[in-house]
């Protein structure tokens, strides 16, 4: 891997794993809270270490997908604008959902999230179908959040 490419897939990684970070932060007490605690939750719920692991495998993947693609569409504002709008999402989800309490806005979020992740991934198919590939953890990832997600909003 050349230099160069290899500071760009820091620098993906550094603003993905950073994102988890302030997403953390926003989080709070999260899913040790009294709230939380006290929600009706999908029966499918995993247990909480599977998230912790769960993102860090998304992420390198995504630090990876990101770091091919943005020589590709380096030029291409759309692409990164996506990328922003997505990394934007995915940190304001633990604020209104866990910080807030608002489980309908946190479903809403989600929703932005993975129409923006499916976006990115047509976008990235056209240019590498394989690399493409590294973005589906997440895209999968978005589809359990979301039935979680749908789950204690329709249940509480």
């Amino acid at each position: 891997m050349k230099t160069k490419r290899i500071g760009i897939l820091i620098l993906f990684a550094i603003l993905n794993f950073g994102a988890l970070g302030i997403g953390t932060y926003f989080m709070d007490n999260g899913p040790n809270d009294l709230w939380y605690l006290a929600l009706n939750k999908a029966p499918w719920t995993p247990p909480g270490w599977v998230f912790g692991a769960a993102w860090f495998t998304i992420m390198l993947c995504y630090s990876f997908f990101m770091m091919h693609f943005y020589y590709l569409f380096k030029s291409n504002k759309t692409f990164l604008i996506l990328f922003g709008i997505q990394w934007i999402l995915n940190i304001s989800w633990n604020l209104f959902f866990f910080n807030l309490h608002e489980i309908f806005i946190g479903l809403l979020v989600l929703l932005l999230l993975i129409l923006t992740l499916l976006k990115i991934l047509k976008m990235s198919f056209r240019k590498g179908r394989y690399q493409s590939l590294l973005i589906i953890p997440y895209i999968l990832w978005m589809m359990v959040a979301i039935s979680l997600n749908a789950y204690i909003y329709f249940n509480n």
